[in-house]
C-alpha cells in the first residue's frame, strides 16, 4: 500500500457483510465491498457522500406524499445526504473504474475514493480504464487531484458519444438551466483534460469483454448504465438512472427535479426497474445506501430496494 501526497490514510473498522447475493459472495469494510461474478471481481468504493437540498431532487412533488416516503426512509429536514458508490471491475487483465467521484473541489464530504482505494490496497496506477456513466460533478470532477494532476495516471477514458458531445459543446452553458451552469463549466474543463486519451461508444455496444453499454437517457442527455455479464450471471451498474432507494422506487413515474429531462428520466427509470425486478438482476446504484449493492422487488405499481 502506498502513501502519497494526496492521502493520509485513516482506517475504520472492518465488518463482515451479512448474507449473499444469489451466487455472489460479499465482504465489506468502511471503504468498499467486493462481489464475485464469474471471472469478474467487482469492488464498490466509497467516495463519501453529498449534502444537498431536498429541492434539488424533489422540487415540485406532492409535499405530503413526499414527506411520508422520506420519513419512512428515515429522512427528515431540508437536506439529503446521498452516498457516492464507485464501481471497480477487474477481469484478470483490465482494472476498470466506473466514474471517478467528486474530487477535491466539489464538496468536502465527498472525493474520498483515493482513501478507499488505499484502504483496499488498490494502486491508482493499476487502473487501466475509466468508464463514465455521465459527466455530473460527483462523477467526473475527480479526474484531476488537488494539484491538477491525473488521479489515475495510467488510465484510458471511455464515455458515451452523446454525453461527450453535449458537455463539450460551448453552447451548452447558455442552454442549460441556471442552477446547472456550474456543472457545464466543470464538465467541459475535465473532459478537455482527457481529450487526447478518450474513446467513445454508443448504446448497445460491448465496450470491453463482458461489459455492455445501456442507453439510460434522461438524467443527462447521454447517461449510460452498464451490464456486466459472465455466463448466466449478470449485474447492472445503473449510475444515476435510479438515483435513490425511496422516492424513485415507490413512485417511479414521478418527475424528479434531479433529471435534466424529467419525463424521459421517469420512462428510463421505469424500464430499468421492470428489468431488474423481472430478471432478478443484481444492481449497483451510485446513490443507493452504501455499498450500493442489491436488487429491486416489485410491489404492485411500486418497487422496493433490497440491500445485499
Amino acid at each position: 500500500m502506498s502513501v502519497t501526497r494526496r492521502t493520509i490514510l485513516k482506517y475504520g473498522v472492518i465488518a463482515a457483510a451479512g448474507g449473499a447475493l444469489t451466487s455472489f459472495t460479499a465482504t465489506t469494510s468502511w471503504a468498499s465491498s467486493t462481489v464475485k461474478l464469474g471471472h469478474f471481481t467487482i469492488d464498490v468504493l466509497s467516495d463519501g457522500h453529498l449534502v444537498l437540498p431536498q429541492t434539488l431532487m424533489f422540487e415540485g412533488l406532492p409535499p405530503k406524499q413526499l414527506t411520508a416516503i422520506l420519513k419512512k426512509a428515515g429522512i427528515t429536514g431540508d437536506q439529503i445526504m446521498p452516498p457516492c458508490n464507485l464501481t471497480l471491475v477487474r477481469d484478470g487483465k483490465n482494472t476498470i473504474l466506473f466514474d471517478v467521484g467528486a474530487g477535491p473541489n466539489f464538496q468536502s464530504s465527498a472525493g474520498k475514493v483515493s482513501e478507499a482505494m488505499d484502504a483496499r490496497g488498490i494502486a491508482r496506477e493499476s487502473v487501466t480504464h475509466v468508464v463514465f456513466t455521465h459527466a455530473h460533478p460527483d462523477h467526473i470532477w475527480g479526474l484531476l487531484d488537488e494539484f491538477d494532476e491525473p488521479l489515475l495516471p495510467n488510465a484510458s477514458y471511455m464515455i458515451g458519444k452523446a454525453e461527450w458531445d453535449y458537455w463539450i459543446n460551448p453552447t451548452t452553458i447558455n442552454a442549460i438551466d441556471a442552477n446547472r451552469q456550474s456543472f457545464a463549466v466543470g464538465a467541459a474543463r475535465n473532459l478537455k483534460a482527457i481529450e487526447s486519451n478518450v474513446s467513445f461508444f454508443k448504446a448497445g455496444e460491448e465496450i470491453l469483454p463482458g461489459i455492455l453499454a445501456r442507453g439510460t437517457y434522461g438524467h443527462t442527455p447521454g447517461h449510460m448504465a452498464f451490464e456486466v455479464r459472465a455466463g448466466t450471471e449478470s449485474l447492472m451498474i445503473v449510475g444515476d438512472a435510479i438515483n435513490n432507494h425511496h422516492v424513485a422506487l415507490e413512485k417511479p413515474d414521478w418527475l424528479l427535479a434531479s433529471d435534466q429531462d424529467k419525463e424521459l428520466g421517469a420512462k428510463t427509470r421505469a424500464m430499468l426497474l421492470d428489468q431488474l425486478a423481472s430478471e432478478k438482476m443484481q444492481m449497483i446504484g451510485y446513490h443507493m445506501p452504501f455499498p450500493g449493492i442489491g436488487r429491486v422487488e416489485r410491489q404492485g405499481a411500486s418497487f422496493r430496494y433490497v440491500a445485499a
